[in-house]
């Protein structure tokens, strides 16, 4: 009896311990490996730092955000852990004369785009073609809440090429990672 209660015990711990991370990653990404955009990420998560980029197609605020456990683990390791989401959210800006400044600009209501990245380096999804390189990669526009990405090697990975060295992620530019 004692024996059967001990297992219970131990099992009922195992799945209530299951890592925070690891359900988190679940509620974003499908049993086929299908991302889908976190919600209220700009409250639940932490901001690592912001692009400003003042021309072309991709001109506008770009904001990443991240889970504060993948903060805490980066500052120690230099890695992102597995299951880390990385969100950039593109907004267009306007320019306006203030009391600061003259040209000031600011971010609007509208998203032009959103980037998911999921961390993966057991490479879960390998007949996914939007993982790959350790992360899968997702793009939302506006509003639309479908991945347009359908192979991060031709929609995604062009970008990041330059940053390679540091697991594709622009990290210089996310002053939340250092101390």
């Amino acid at each position: 009896m004692h024996t059967y209660i001990s297992l219970t015990v131990i099992c009922v711990s195992l799945i209530l311990t299951v890592p925070a991370q690891a359900q988190q990653d679940s509620q974003h990404v499908d049993e086929s490996g299908n991302i889908s955009l976190p919600k209220d990420f700009r409250v639940n998560m932490t901001h690592l730092g912001s692009w400003y980029v003042p021309s072309g197609d991709a001109s506008g605020f770009h904001d990443v955000y991240t889970q504060a456990s993948s903060v805490k683990a980066y500052r120690k390791t230099k890695k992102f852990p597995n299951g880390t989401i990385l969100i950039k959210e593109l907004r267009a800006s306007k320019a306006a004369d203030y009391t600061t400044g003259a040209g000031v600009h600011s971010a609007t209501d509208t998203i032009k785009q959103t980037f998911v990245m999921i961390k993966d380096e057991d490479n879960n999804f390998s007949n996914n073609k939007s993982w790959g390189n350790g992360w899968g990669w997702a793009l939302f526009k506006g509003d639309n809440v479908t991945n347009l990405s359908k192979n991060y090697q031709q929609d995604c990975l062009g970008c990041h090429v330059p940053v390679k060295n540091t697991d594709w992620i622009y990290v210089q530019g996310y002053p939340t990672l250092r101390k």
